[in-house]
């Protein structure tokens, strides 16, 4: 996954039709206040980002800021998809438990270690009856400035990111196809993919020193 991926990521990780199999109620998302809630989200997450404090700290913020805005437990299950029925209850809650702590270190400590960052919002566009589609600009210094589209749905009465797409590039089915490959590759056991979530959550854990 390249450098703009990545940050595309911290929204979503990221981040289709099939969304929320067995997720929360969703409601038909109204777009103006999409296009709001991922401005405000969007202002303080670059307020964060560009913070003068030590990069633990920005970090924290910005994980702070992604529980709020995505609707982690969504997109967790349907990143696991067909899978998620094969897992024990056990392994259900386990994966729950490692797919938010892998999304928020993985995004929080790429993301936090960004500075000079803007943001601007562009147009919305009514998706489907119950998700919203938001395009914003995103300009780093040194950098040509590059177009993310936060998808938007009401999730338990409140709007959430849902999904980001990236030069044209959907997170959470890209997240999907190598989860799904990963349990695939191990005679179908979602334990294997339960371990390298894992060893994912130790390697961040060493680089961050924590």
């Amino acid at each position: 996954m390249n450098r703009r991926l990545l940050l595309a990521s911290a929204l979503a990780l990221p981040f289709t039709a099939q969304f929320l199999a067995a997720g929360a109620a969703r409601a038909q998302v109204d777009i103006g206040r999409a296009g709001s809630f991922i401005e405000t989200t969007g202002r303080d997450l670059v307020s964060a980002i560009n913070a003068q404090q030590d990069i633990a700290t920005r970090r924290q913020q910005v994980a702070a800021i992604l529980r709020r805005a995505v609707d982690v437990e969504g997109v967790g299950r349907f990143v696991l998809g067909r899978w998620w029925r094969v897992a024990t209850p056990a392994e259900q809650q386990e994966y729950m438990r490692l797919f938010e702590e892998t999304l928020i270190r993985n995004l929080s400590a790429r993301f936090g270690e960004y500075q000079g960052v803007r943001f601007s919002l562009g147009r919305s566009q009514q998706r489907t009856e119950d998700d919203a589609l938001v395009n914003t600009v995103i300009e780093r210094p040194n950098s040509a400035p590059f177009s993310l589209d936060w998808r938007v749905s009401e999730v338990g009465g409140q709007p959430r990111v849902v999904d980001v797409i990236a030069e044209g590039t959907s997170l959470r089915l890209t997240q999907r196809s190598e989860y799904s490959a990963v349990i695939s590759r191990n005679g179908g056991q979602v334990s294997a993919l339960l371990d390298a979530m894992r060893r994912q959550i130790a390697a961040l854990a060493a680089r961050e020193g924590r």
